[in-house]
């Protein structure tokens, strides 16, 4: 398993932009628009440390970020998706986003902090019991 990132959602991108990279540091490593989704993603971190990641997430649409919804997740980049999950399931914790496309999946910690799950490389193809699987709860 490895690091990926820290998710924050931002109500204003320029201002966040320039507290992180301004102000704070941190130097913008990319950014991905999403039109279809009305939302933009910017990777940041401390210069010479690409492996320490903030993803600051900016919804187009305005919405009010109460109960900590700002802080959106971890996020792990690991070998087996489906085995992590079995893993997981195994041992009594809820896969509350399963990784139905062989990609992506969603667990919470007790403390109810979102955790998502990456597979390295390209995504696994798709099988059961995930394929088929819903959601359970947020994430």
């Amino acid at each position: 398993m490895r690091y990926l990132h820290t998710m924050l959602r931002v109500q204003d991108l320029d201002r966040a932009l320039d507290f992180f990279v301004g102000k704070l540091g941190l130097e913008e490593l990319r950014r991905h628009e999403v039109p279809q989704g009305r939302f933009t993603l910017v990777f940041l971190a401390p210069p010479g440390q690409p492996d320490a990641q903030v993803e600051l997430t900016y919804n187009w649409d305005t919405e009010e970020y109460g109960g900590g919804r700002n802080f959106g997740h971890l996020a792990y980049e690991v070998d087996d998706i489906y085995g992590l999950c079995q893993r997981l399931m195994d041992k009594g914790v809820t896969i509350n986003r399963p990784p139905r496309d062989g990609r992506m999946a969603f667990v919470r910690s007790p403390d109810n902090i979102s955790i998502e799950l990456l597979q390295k490389g390209t995504p696994l193809p798709p099988q059961e019991p995930w394929a088929s699987m819903g959601n359970t709860g947020e994430w």
